[in-house]
């Protein structure tokens, strides 16, 4: 489990976020959401250490992740990007397996990982493994940054935007890959977002933000028929 307690972050005197308290269960979809500069990307940032609270602390299964060794953390975490993070002088095959090499994972695990991985995505390994990223669409290379994040099996996957780069159909088709991924493999995932309709289809649970502040953390149903205020209101209805 992830626990937010009592988490602040101020950026050159300016505070981002404000007394963030917040629990994310094993196995559960959570999208963070809110206007832009609300602090959701910060609060994704926080859990793998790539931004470190200014007050409070996160703790990952009881024990506070600063404790933690920096590279083991984020290993063990998937992490996707809008712009896909693959690296364009390397094929298909050879951005699946990086970090499985740097954790000298044997070549025929390596292999079966990434065709399974691929196939999960709907890539044809045979079709696209020896490709490289510019011989891919949007959508497709945005799939192989998906299958890249649960290359080593991790607990939690962290999503920052991963799907507003795409054309509306491709990010649909996304959209109910992730969900079939999630029920078939049961991972933690907090992933960011700016569109509602996104955050209703796929999460678990919601946490809007608004002001570094958490306006309402709840259920995709209880968030559309009971908002706790005229902001949370407005933001659901557009």
């Amino acid at each position: 489990m992830l626990e937010f307690q009592h988490v602040s972050k101020t950026f050159k005197n300016q505070e981002v976020l404000h007394d963030i308290n917040m629990e994310i269960h094993d196995g559960e979809f959570v999208v963070l959401i809110g206007p832009s500069g609300c602090g959701k990307t910060t609060s994704l940032k926080m859990i793998n250490r790539l931004i470190a609270p200014s007050k409070g602390q996160i703790l990952l299964n009881g024990s506070d992740i600063r404790n933690e060794d920096v590279i083991r953390l984020r290993r063990n975490m998937g992490y996707v990007i809008q712009q896909t993070g693959l690296f364009p002088h390397m094929n298909i095959e050879d951005n699946m397996e990086v970090i499985a090499k740097l954790e000298h994972v044997e070549q025929a695990q390596r292999r079966a990982r990434t065709r399974e991985l691929m196939e999960m995505v709907g890539l044809d390994y045979a079709e696209f493994s020896q490709r490289y990223p510019q011989e891919l669409s949007g959508g497709q290379q945005q799939r192989v940054g998906v299958a890249r994040a649960f290359a080593l099996d991790p607990a939690i996957i962290l999503m920052d935007e991963p799907f507003s780069a795409v054309d509306p159909i491709s990010r649909r088709q996304l959209q109910d890959e992730l969900i079939a991924i999630q029920k078939k493999l049961e991972k933690t995932i907090v992933f960011v977002t700016h569109d509602i309709q996104e955050a209703v289809k796929i999460a678990d649970k919601i946490c809007l933000l608004n002001n570094g502040e958490i306006m309402q953390y709840d259920t995709p149903e209880n968030i559309i028929k009971n908002p706790k205020n005229d902001f949370v209101r407005k933001f659901v209805n557009g």
